[in-house]
Protein backbone atom coordinates (compact mmCIF):
# COMPACT_ATOMS: atom_id res chain seq x y z
CA UNK A 1 0.00 0.00 0.00
CA UNK A 2 1.86 2.21 1.01
CA UNK A 3 4.18 1.91 -3.05
CA UNK A 4 1.14 2.51 -4.60
CA UNK A 5 0.57 5.70 -2.80
CA UNK A 6 3.81 6.57 -3.77
CA UNK A 7 3.16 6.01 -7.67
CA UNK A 8 -0.23 7.91 -7.37
CA UNK A 9 1.55 11.27 -5.89
CA UNK A 10 3.95 10.83 -8.52
CA UNK A 11 1.40 10.32 -11.30
CA UNK A 12 -0.30 13.14 -9.93
CA UNK A 13 2.52 15.34 -9.82
CA UNK A 14 3.82 14.26 -13.20
CA UNK A 15 0.13 15.56 -14.32
CA UNK A 16 0.08 18.42 -12.87
CA UNK A 17 3.57 18.96 -14.50
CA UNK A 18 2.37 18.55 -18.21
CA UNK A 19 -0.52 20.35 -17.71
CA UNK A 20 1.13 23.55 -17.25
CA UNK A 21 3.67 23.34 -19.65
CA UNK A 22 0.93 22.97 -22.47
CA UNK A 23 -1.12 26.16 -21.05
CA UNK A 24 3.19 27.99 -21.25
CA UNK A 25 2.97 26.83 -24.51
CA UNK A 26 -0.43 28.35 -24.88
CA UNK A 27 0.80 31.79 -23.12
CA UNK A 28 3.83 31.69 -25.38
CA UNK A 29 2.19 31.29 -28.84
CA UNK A 30 -0.67 34.14 -27.71
CA UNK A 31 2.05 36.13 -26.68
CA UNK A 32 4.06 35.78 -29.84
CA UNK A 33 1.54 36.24 -32.34
CA UNK A 34 0.58 39.39 -30.17
CA UNK A 35 4.01 40.35 -30.29
CA UNK A 36 4.29 39.68 -34.19
CA UNK A 37 1.03 41.45 -34.82
CA UNK A 38 2.15 44.65 -33.38
CA UNK A 39 5.93 44.09 -35.18
CA UNK A 40 4.09 44.05 -38.48
CA UNK A 41 2.21 46.73 -38.02
CA UNK A 42 4.79 49.36 -37.34
CA UNK A 43 7.11 47.48 -39.66
CA UNK A 44 4.34 47.02 -42.51
CA UNK A 45 4.81 43.51 -42.83
CA UNK A 46 2.49 41.36 -44.53
CA UNK A 47 0.58 39.13 -42.83
CA UNK A 48 1.79 36.03 -44.05
CA UNK A 49 5.50 36.57 -43.15
CA UNK A 50 3.96 37.78 -39.09
CA UNK A 51 2.01 34.08 -39.13
CA UNK A 52 5.20 32.12 -40.34
CA UNK A 53 7.17 33.92 -37.62
CA UNK A 54 4.53 33.37 -35.36
CA UNK A 55 4.70 29.70 -35.83
CA UNK A 56 8.07 29.29 -36.33
CA UNK A 57 8.55 30.51 -32.58
CA UNK A 58 5.40 28.55 -31.36
CA UNK A 59 6.98 25.29 -32.59
CA UNK A 60 10.12 26.13 -31.17
CA UNK A 61 8.66 27.28 -27.88
CA UNK A 62 6.96 23.78 -27.67
CA UNK A 63 9.86 22.07 -28.84
CA UNK A 64 11.66 23.28 -26.00
CA UNK A 65 9.21 22.59 -23.31
CA UNK A 66 8.61 19.09 -24.69
CA UNK A 67 12.42 18.63 -24.14
CA UNK A 68 11.94 19.69 -20.72
CA UNK A 69 8.87 18.15 -20.01
CA UNK A 70 10.02 14.72 -21.05
CA UNK A 71 13.18 15.47 -19.19
CA UNK A 72 11.52 15.97 -16.33
CA UNK A 73 9.26 13.19 -16.65
CA UNK A 74 12.32 11.10 -16.77
CA UNK A 75 13.81 12.43 -13.91
CA UNK A 76 10.16 12.04 -11.42
CA UNK A 77 10.57 8.64 -12.82
CA UNK A 78 14.25 7.62 -11.50
CA UNK A 79 13.48 9.02 -8.50
CA UNK A 80 10.41 7.05 -7.39
CA UNK A 81 11.70 3.96 -8.83
CA UNK A 82 15.19 4.89 -6.45
CA UNK A 83 11.99 5.58 -3.66
CA UNK A 84 9.99 2.28 -4.21
CA UNK A 85 13.67 0.09 -4.52
CA UNK A 86 14.74 1.60 -1.01
CA UNK A 87 10.86 1.47 0.52
CA UNK A 88 11.25 -2.15 -0.84
CA UNK A 89 14.38 -2.73 0.99
CA UNK A 90 13.83 -1.02 4.22
CA UNK A 91 10.56 -3.26 4.32
CA UNK A 92 12.94 -6.61 3.84
CA UNK A 93 15.26 -5.32 6.58
CA UNK A 94 12.16 -4.98 8.84
CA UNK A 95 11.14 -8.25 7.73
CA UNK A 96 13.88 -10.44 8.62
CA UNK A 97 14.72 -8.07 11.91
CA UNK A 98 11.27 -9.71 13.00
CA UNK A 99 11.57 -12.90 11.81
CA UNK A 100 14.77 -13.06 14.02
CA UNK A 101 13.12 -11.42 16.78
CA UNK A 102 10.25 -13.78 16.42
CA UNK A 103 13.03 -16.71 15.74
CA UNK A 104 15.11 -15.71 19.50
CA UNK A 105 11.71 -15.94 21.21
CA UNK A 106 10.95 -19.28 19.42
CA UNK A 107 14.39 -20.23 20.77
CA UNK A 108 13.99 -18.79 24.32
CA UNK A 109 10.72 -20.39 25.03
CA UNK A 110 11.88 -23.21 24.36
CA UNK A 111 15.06 -23.31 26.61
CA UNK A 112 12.65 -21.99 29.16
CA UNK A 113 10.14 -25.15 28.45
CA UNK A 114 12.85 -27.65 28.69
CA UNK A 115 13.91 -25.85 31.92
CA UNK A 116 10.75 -26.25 32.98
CA UNK A 117 10.21 -29.71 32.10
CA UNK A 118 13.61 -30.64 33.84
CA UNK A 119 12.41 -28.54 37.55
CA UNK A 120 9.14 -30.60 37.32
CA UNK A 121 11.17 -33.81 37.12
CA UNK A 122 13.34 -32.52 39.73
CA UNK A 123 10.43 -31.48 41.93
CA UNK A 124 8.70 -34.80 41.66
CA UNK A 125 11.99 -36.42 42.61
CA UNK A 126 11.68 -34.19 45.49
CA UNK A 127 8.43 -35.26 46.96
CA UNK A 128 9.04 -38.99 46.31
CA UNK A 129 12.46 -38.22 48.53
CA UNK A 130 10.04 -36.27 51.01
CA UNK A 131 7.21 -38.94 50.90
CA UNK A 132 9.77 -41.48 51.97
CA UNK A 133 11.15 -39.21 54.65
CA UNK A 134 7.89 -38.63 56.24
CA UNK A 135 6.66 -42.04 56.22
CA UNK A 136 9.89 -42.61 58.23
CA UNK A 137 9.45 -40.11 59.97
CA UNK A 138 6.04 -41.16 60.98
CA UNK A 139 7.39 -44.16 62.30
CA UNK A 140 9.94 -42.56 64.57
CA UNK A 141 7.23 -40.46 65.83
CA UNK A 142 5.24 -43.44 66.57
CA UNK A 143 8.26 -45.54 68.74
CA UNK A 144 9.05 -41.74 70.39
CA UNK A 145 5.44 -42.37 71.60
CA UNK A 146 5.98 -45.56 72.25
CA UNK A 147 8.84 -44.74 74.43
CA UNK A 148 7.35 -41.55 75.95
CA UNK A 149 4.66 -43.41 77.29
CA UNK A 150 6.67 -45.59 78.86
CA UNK A 151 9.03 -43.45 80.26
CA UNK A 152 6.31 -41.64 81.81
CA UNK A 153 4.99 -44.98 83.31
CA UNK A 154 8.59 -45.22 84.68
CA UNK A 155 9.01 -42.15 85.98
CA UNK A 156 5.39 -42.06 88.03
CA UNK A 157 6.08 -45.23 89.17
CA UNK A 158 9.39 -43.77 90.78
CA UNK A 159 8.23 -40.62 91.66
CA UNK A 160 5.22 -42.95 94.13
CA UNK A 161 7.75 -44.74 95.38
CA UNK A 162 9.67 -41.81 96.52
CA UNK A 163 6.91 -39.83 97.91
CA UNK A 164 6.05 -43.30 99.71
CA UNK A 165 9.59 -43.41 101.22
CA UNK A 166 9.81 -39.36 101.91
CA UNK A 167 6.48 -39.30 103.48
CA UNK A 168 5.70 -35.56 101.27
CA UNK A 169 3.45 -34.61 98.94
CA UNK A 170 4.79 -33.22 95.62
CA UNK A 171 4.22 -29.78 96.57
CA UNK A 172 6.38 -30.03 99.17
CA UNK A 173 8.95 -32.03 97.48
CA UNK A 174 8.76 -29.27 94.71
CA UNK A 175 9.45 -26.28 96.90
CA UNK A 176 12.20 -28.10 99.00
CA UNK A 177 14.55 -28.95 95.67
CA UNK A 178 13.96 -25.47 94.30
CA UNK A 179 14.94 -23.49 97.24
CA UNK A 180 17.66 -25.84 97.57
CA UNK A 181 18.80 -24.93 94.35
CA UNK A 182 18.35 -21.54 94.68
CA UNK A 183 20.55 -21.46 97.61
CA UNK A 184 23.30 -23.07 95.71
CA UNK A 185 23.00 -21.21 92.78
CA UNK A 186 22.63 -17.76 94.23
CA UNK A 187 26.25 -18.74 96.50
CA UNK A 188 28.22 -20.11 93.05
CA UNK A 189 27.01 -17.15 91.28
CA UNK A 190 28.04 -14.33 94.03
CA UNK A 191 31.35 -16.56 93.89
CA UNK A 192 32.24 -16.24 90.25
CA UNK A 193 30.61 -12.22 90.87
CA UNK A 194 33.04 -11.61 93.37
CA UNK A 195 35.81 -13.73 91.59
CA UNK A 196 34.67 -11.74 88.10
CA UNK A 197 34.98 -8.30 89.84
CA UNK A 198 38.53 -8.87 91.80
CA UNK A 199 39.88 -9.67 88.53
CA UNK A 200 38.49 -6.99 86.51
CA UNK A 201 39.37 -4.45 89.54
CA UNK A 202 43.18 -5.58 89.41
CA UNK A 203 43.38 -5.65 85.77
CA UNK A 204 41.70 -2.84 84.32
CA UNK A 205 41.09 -0.10 87.47
CA UNK A 206 44.73 0.50 87.57
CA UNK A 207 45.18 1.27 83.81
CA UNK A 208 42.03 3.19 83.49
CA UNK A 209 42.58 5.35 86.33
CA UNK A 210 45.96 6.03 84.86
CA UNK A 211 44.52 7.20 81.74
CA UNK A 212 41.51 9.04 82.97
CA UNK A 213 44.26 10.65 85.58
CA UNK A 214 46.72 11.66 82.90
CA UNK A 215 43.98 13.12 80.43
CA UNK A 216 42.67 15.88 83.50
CA UNK A 217 46.05 16.42 84.61
CA UNK A 218 46.72 17.16 80.76
CA UNK A 219 43.68 19.24 80.50
CA UNK A 220 42.96 22.66 82.85
CA UNK A 221 39.15 24.09 82.51
CA UNK A 222 37.70 26.73 84.96
CA UNK A 223 34.89 25.72 87.06
CA UNK A 224 31.83 27.56 85.08
CA UNK A 225 28.33 27.28 86.52
CA UNK A 226 25.92 29.78 84.72
CA UNK A 227 22.22 30.49 84.61
CA UNK A 228 20.19 32.00 82.23
CA UNK A 229 19.17 35.61 82.55
CA UNK A 230 15.72 35.90 83.09
CA UNK A 231 15.54 39.19 85.24
CA UNK A 232 16.12 42.57 83.70
CA UNK A 233 16.82 45.48 86.53
CA UNK A 234 14.88 48.90 85.65
CA UNK A 235 16.18 52.64 87.36
CA UNK A 236 13.05 52.96 88.95
CA UNK A 237 9.18 51.94 89.01
CA UNK A 238 8.17 54.41 86.32
CA UNK A 239 10.01 52.55 83.95
CA UNK A 240 7.29 49.50 83.92
CA UNK A 241 4.57 51.46 82.71
CA UNK A 242 6.49 53.40 79.70
CA UNK A 243 7.51 49.77 78.96
CA UNK A 244 3.88 48.83 78.87
CA UNK A 245 2.88 52.19 76.96
CA UNK A 246 -0.50 53.15 76.13
CA UNK A 247 -3.12 50.84 75.98
CA UNK A 248 0.01 47.87 76.21
CA UNK A 249 1.06 48.68 73.16
CA UNK A 250 4.87 48.83 73.29
CA UNK A 251 4.18 45.14 75.70
CA UNK A 252 2.56 43.93 72.93
CA UNK A 253 5.16 45.20 69.95
CA UNK A 254 8.00 43.32 72.43
CA UNK A 255 6.58 40.24 72.56
CA UNK A 256 5.44 39.66 68.95
CA UNK A 257 9.13 40.76 67.87
CA UNK A 258 10.98 38.80 70.13
CA UNK A 259 8.23 35.90 71.03
CA UNK A 260 8.95 36.20 74.25
CA UNK A 261 6.23 36.66 77.29
CA UNK A 262 7.38 39.88 79.81
CA UNK A 263 6.03 39.33 83.67
CA UNK A 264 5.39 42.98 84.77
CA UNK A 265 4.31 42.45 88.37
CA UNK A 266 4.75 43.78 92.24
CA UNK A 267 8.49 43.08 92.20
CA UNK A 268 10.36 46.48 92.68
CA UNK A 269 12.64 47.83 89.45
CA UNK A 270 12.77 45.04 87.77
CA UNK A 271 10.64 42.58 84.94
CA UNK A 272 11.00 38.93 84.29
CA UNK A 273 11.28 37.27 80.72
CA UNK A 274 10.10 34.19 80.46
CA UNK A 275 10.69 31.91 77.05
CA UNK A 276 11.63 28.14 76.77
CA UNK A 277 14.18 29.80 73.92
CA UNK A 278 17.29 31.05 75.63
CA UNK A 279 18.24 32.84 72.61
CA UNK A 280 14.88 34.14 71.77
CA UNK A 281 14.91 35.32 75.83
CA UNK A 282 19.02 36.58 75.61
CA UNK A 283 17.85 38.73 72.44
CA UNK A 284 14.52 40.07 74.58
CA UNK A 285 16.95 41.26 77.31
CA UNK A 286 19.59 43.26 75.43
CA UNK A 287 16.64 45.06 73.34
CA UNK A 288 14.93 46.00 76.69
CA UNK A 289 18.12 47.02 78.26
CA UNK A 290 18.74 49.41 74.99
CA UNK A 291 15.07 50.83 75.44
CA UNK A 292 15.94 51.54 78.99
CA UNK A 293 19.03 53.04 78.15
CA UNK A 294 17.41 55.14 74.73
CA UNK A 295 14.72 56.31 76.93
CA UNK A 296 12.60 56.11 73.75
CA UNK A 297 10.31 53.24 73.98
CA UNK A 298 7.61 53.28 70.83
CA UNK A 299 6.88 50.70 68.47
CA UNK A 300 8.88 51.64 65.88
CA UNK A 301 11.89 51.92 67.26
CA UNK A 302 11.00 48.54 69.48
CA UNK A 303 11.20 47.03 65.82
CA UNK A 304 14.17 48.55 64.77
CA UNK A 305 16.43 47.30 68.74
CA UNK A 306 14.99 43.94 67.82
CA UNK A 307 16.30 43.56 64.20
CA UNK A 308 19.59 45.10 65.52
CA UNK A 309 19.89 42.53 68.72
CA UNK A 310 19.37 39.76 65.76
CA UNK A 311 22.07 40.62 63.87
CA UNK A 312 23.75 40.96 66.83
CA UNK A 313 22.83 37.88 68.37
CA UNK A 314 23.53 35.97 64.51
CA UNK A 315 27.32 37.22 64.84
CA UNK A 316 27.95 36.58 68.32
CA UNK A 317 26.58 33.24 67.46
CA UNK A 318 29.06 32.51 64.46
CA UNK A 319 32.21 34.01 66.40
CA UNK A 320 31.79 31.74 69.55
CA UNK A 321 31.01 28.80 67.76
CA UNK A 322 34.24 29.54 65.23
CA UNK A 323 35.94 30.61 68.30
CA UNK A 324 35.04 27.44 69.60
CA UNK A 325 36.61 25.50 66.25
CA UNK A 326 39.30 27.10 66.57
CA UNK A 327 40.36 26.09 69.77
CA UNK A 328 39.77 22.92 69.33
CA UNK A 329 41.55 22.37 66.02
CA UNK A 330 39.26 20.03 64.27
CA UNK A 331 39.32 21.62 61.11
CA UNK A 332 36.64 22.32 58.56
CA UNK A 333 32.90 22.23 59.29
CA UNK A 334 29.55 23.34 57.98
CA UNK A 335 28.52 27.18 58.32
CA UNK A 336 25.21 25.97 59.90
CA UNK A 337 27.22 23.38 62.36
CA UNK A 338 29.38 26.28 63.36
CA UNK A 339 26.22 28.58 64.22
CA UNK A 340 24.71 25.84 66.50
CA UNK A 341 27.66 25.57 68.01
CA UNK A 342 27.49 28.85 68.83
CA UNK A 343 23.86 28.82 70.26
CA UNK A 344 25.34 26.00 72.88
CA UNK A 345 26.65 29.26 74.57
CA UNK A 346 23.41 30.26 75.32
CA UNK A 347 21.75 26.67 76.71
CA UNK A 348 22.43 25.40 80.13
CA UNK A 349 21.64 21.74 81.40
CA UNK A 350 21.74 21.38 85.11
CA UNK A 351 23.41 24.90 85.40
CA UNK A 352 26.29 23.85 82.79
CA UNK A 353 26.85 25.66 80.46
CA UNK A 354 26.74 23.44 77.58
CA UNK A 355 29.04 25.52 75.08
CA UNK A 356 31.82 24.45 78.41
CA UNK A 357 30.63 21.50 78.78
CA UNK A 358 31.55 20.67 74.99
CA UNK A 359 34.99 22.11 75.08
CA UNK A 360 35.51 20.11 77.80
CA UNK A 361 34.14 16.98 76.74
CA UNK A 362 36.15 17.56 73.10
CA UNK A 363 39.79 18.11 75.34
CA UNK A 364 39.15 15.30 77.66
CA UNK A 365 38.14 12.95 74.57
CA UNK A 366 41.01 14.39 72.64
CA UNK A 367 43.63 13.58 75.58
CA UNK A 368 41.91 9.76 76.09
CA UNK A 369 42.00 9.22 72.64
CA UNK A 370 45.67 9.94 72.26
CA UNK A 371 46.53 7.72 75.28
CA UNK A 372 45.21 5.04 73.61
CA UNK A 373 46.57 5.79 70.27
CA UNK A 374 43.15 6.78 68.33
CA UNK A 375 42.81 9.64 65.98
CA UNK A 376 43.08 12.71 68.71
CA UNK A 377 41.12 15.54 66.08
CA UNK A 378 38.17 13.36 65.40
CA UNK A 379 37.80 12.49 69.30
CA UNK A 380 37.47 16.04 69.45
CA UNK A 381 35.26 16.73 67.02
CA UNK A 382 33.21 13.92 68.49
CA UNK A 383 33.42 15.29 72.17
CA UNK A 384 32.27 18.79 70.67
CA UNK A 385 29.26 17.70 68.92
CA UNK A 386 28.10 15.05 71.06
CA UNK A 387 25.29 17.17 72.45
CA UNK A 388 24.65 19.67 69.11
CA UNK A 389 21.38 18.40 69.76
CA UNK A 390 20.61 20.54 72.88
CA UNK A 391 21.21 23.83 70.32
CA UNK A 392 17.79 23.05 68.30
CA UNK A 393 15.86 21.26 71.19
CA UNK A 394 13.75 24.11 71.30
CA UNK A 395 12.70 23.86 67.80
CA UNK A 396 13.00 20.17 66.97
CA UNK A 397 10.69 17.80 68.27
CA UNK A 398 12.98 14.49 70.04
CA UNK A 399 15.59 14.29 72.64
CA UNK A 400 18.67 16.13 71.76
CA UNK A 401 20.22 12.49 70.78
CA UNK A 402 17.65 12.11 68.38
CA UNK A 403 17.77 15.51 67.12
CA UNK A 404 22.01 15.58 66.86
CA UNK A 405 21.66 12.49 64.91
CA UNK A 406 19.34 14.03 62.21
CA UNK A 407 21.58 17.30 62.53
CA UNK A 408 24.73 15.55 61.78
CA UNK A 409 23.57 13.04 59.50
CA UNK A 410 21.91 16.04 56.94
CA UNK A 411 25.41 17.60 57.13
CA UNK A 412 27.23 14.86 56.61
CA UNK A 413 29.35 14.39 59.59
CA UNK A 414 32.10 11.67 60.29
CA UNK A 415 30.57 7.82 60.71
CA UNK A 416 32.37 8.35 64.33
CA UNK A 417 31.24 11.15 65.21
CA UNK A 418 27.65 9.92 64.73
CA UNK A 419 28.08 7.09 66.62
CA UNK A 420 29.47 9.03 69.22
CA UNK A 421 26.26 11.60 69.33
CA UNK A 422 23.98 8.56 68.99
CA UNK A 423 25.41 6.36 72.03
CA UNK A 424 26.73 9.04 74.49
CA UNK A 425 23.87 8.45 76.85
CA UNK A 426 23.69 4.58 76.25
CA UNK A 427 20.73 5.35 73.77
CA UNK A 428 22.56 2.25 71.76
CA UNK A 429 25.78 0.46 71.74
CA UNK A 430 28.58 2.50 70.55
CA UNK A 431 30.53 0.80 67.45
CA UNK A 432 33.83 2.62 68.17
CA UNK A 433 36.24 3.64 70.49
CA UNK A 434 36.15 6.95 70.11
CA UNK A 435 32.63 7.02 70.99
CA UNK A 436 33.30 5.10 74.20
CA UNK A 437 35.42 7.55 75.23
CA UNK A 438 33.13 10.65 74.66
CA UNK A 439 30.79 9.11 76.45
CA UNK A 440 33.40 8.63 79.55
CA UNK A 441 34.15 11.87 78.96
CA UNK A 442 30.76 13.32 79.33
CA UNK A 443 30.44 11.47 82.89
CA UNK A 444 33.33 13.14 83.73
CA UNK A 445 32.50 16.42 83.07
CA UNK A 446 28.76 16.35 84.47
CA UNK A 447 30.10 14.79 87.80
CA UNK A 448 32.86 17.10 88.15
CA UNK A 449 32.62 19.05 91.70
CA UNK A 450 30.71 22.41 91.04
CA UNK A 451 30.12 21.72 87.34
CA UNK A 452 25.91 21.14 87.42
CA UNK A 453 23.64 22.75 90.24
CA UNK A 454 20.41 21.06 91.21
CA UNK A 455 17.00 22.49 93.32
CA UNK A 456 17.14 21.71 97.02
CA UNK A 457 14.19 19.88 96.51
CA UNK A 458 15.36 17.75 93.85
CA UNK A 459 18.41 16.96 95.79
CA UNK A 460 16.44 15.98 98.55
CA UNK A 461 14.16 13.85 96.56
CA UNK A 462 16.73 11.70 94.84
CA UNK A 463 18.70 11.25 98.00
CA UNK A 464 15.79 9.99 100.00
CA UNK A 465 15.10 7.43 96.86
CA UNK A 466 17.97 6.09 97.18
CA UNK A 467 18.26 5.22 100.53
CA UNK A 468 14.62 3.80 99.92
CA UNK A 469 15.97 1.73 97.47
CA UNK A 470 18.54 0.26 99.53
CA UNK A 471 16.23 -0.18 102.38
CA UNK A 472 13.91 -2.35 100.29
CA UNK A 473 16.59 -5.66 99.98
CA UNK A 474 16.19 -8.26 102.49
CA UNK A 475 19.26 -8.36 105.47
CA UNK A 476 19.64 -4.30 105.22
CA UNK A 477 19.69 -3.03 108.18
CA UNK A 478 20.66 0.45 107.26
CA UNK A 479 21.45 3.13 104.40
CA UNK A 480 23.39 6.77 104.34
CA UNK A 481 23.67 8.49 101.03
CA UNK A 482 26.93 10.50 101.24
CA UNK A 483 28.83 12.73 99.11
CA UNK A 484 25.85 14.18 97.78
CA UNK A 485 24.08 11.31 96.34
CA UNK A 486 27.36 10.12 94.88
CA UNK A 487 27.74 7.08 97.29
CA UNK A 488 25.21 4.85 98.89
CA UNK A 489 26.85 3.08 102.13
CA UNK A 490 24.72 -0.33 103.30
CA UNK A 491 24.96 -1.49 107.03
CA UNK A 492 23.88 -5.54 106.44
CA UNK A 493 22.40 -7.67 109.18
CA UNK A 494 25.69 -9.87 109.92
CA UNK A 495 23.06 -13.53 110.96
CA UNK A 496 21.09 -12.66 107.70
CA UNK A 497 23.73 -11.79 105.17
CA UNK A 498 27.66 -13.61 104.95
CA UNK A 499 30.32 -12.12 102.75
CA UNK A 500 29.62 -14.15 99.98
CA UNK A 501 25.81 -12.91 99.66
CA UNK A 502 27.29 -8.83 100.17
CA UNK A 503 28.88 -9.30 97.49
CA UNK A 504 25.36 -10.29 95.15
CA UNK A 505 23.75 -7.47 96.87
CA UNK A 506 25.71 -5.19 96.01
CA UNK A 507 25.56 -6.01 92.41
CA UNK A 508 21.81 -6.00 93.07
CA UNK A 509 21.30 -2.79 94.60
CA UNK A 510 23.48 -1.57 91.48
CA UNK A 511 21.09 -2.60 88.61
CA UNK A 512 17.76 -1.22 90.57
CA UNK A 513 19.59 2.10 91.24
CA UNK A 514 20.67 2.28 87.06
CA UNK A 515 17.27 1.20 86.48
CA UNK A 516 15.13 3.48 88.63
CA UNK A 517 17.10 6.31 89.63
CA UNK A 518 18.28 9.50 86.99
CA UNK A 519 21.34 11.18 87.92
CA UNK A 520 23.97 12.68 86.59
CA UNK A 521 27.70 11.21 86.87
CA UNK A 522 27.95 7.98 88.75
CA UNK A 523 26.76 6.37 92.70
CA UNK A 524 29.37 4.10 94.65
CA UNK A 525 27.52 1.35 96.42
CA UNK A 526 29.50 0.03 99.43
CA UNK A 527 27.86 -2.90 101.30
CA UNK A 528 29.24 -3.22 104.91
CA UNK A 529 29.10 -6.58 107.05
CA UNK A 530 30.20 -6.12 110.63
CA UNK A 531 29.76 -8.90 113.79
CA UNK A 532 29.67 -7.50 116.88
CA UNK A 533 30.10 -9.42 120.43
CA UNK A 534 28.97 -8.31 123.74
CA UNK A 535 29.15 -9.33 127.19
CA UNK A 536 28.86 -7.62 130.39
CA UNK A 537 31.12 -8.97 133.19
CA UNK A 538 29.20 -8.61 136.38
Amino acid sequence: MPEINLLMGNFLEVSIYVITSILLILIGFGIGYYAFHKKYEKTGKSAQKIIEDAKRLADENRKNMLVETKQEIYRLKQESEKEIRNLRNEVEREIRERRRIVDDLERKLAQREERLDARSANLDKREEVLNLKEQKNDERKSMLDEQYSKVEELIEEQSKKLLEISGLDIEEARSIILQRVEDEMANEIALLIKDAEDKAKAEVSRKAQSLLANAIQQYASETVSEKTISVVPLPNDEMKGRIIGREGRNIRAIEANTGVDIIIDDTPEAVVLSCFDPIRREIARRTLEALIADGRIQPSRIEELVAKSKKEMDNELREAGEKAVFETGIGRVHPEIIKLIGRLKFRTSYGQNALSHSLEVAFLSGKLAAEIGENEILARRAGLLHDIGKAADHEMEGSHVDIGLELAQKYREHPVVIDAIGSHHSDREPKTIIAQLVAAADTLSAARPGARSESLENYIKRLTKLEDICNEFKGVDKSYALQAGREIRILVKPEEIDDVQAYKLARDIRLKVENDLHYPGTIKVTVIRETRVHEIAK
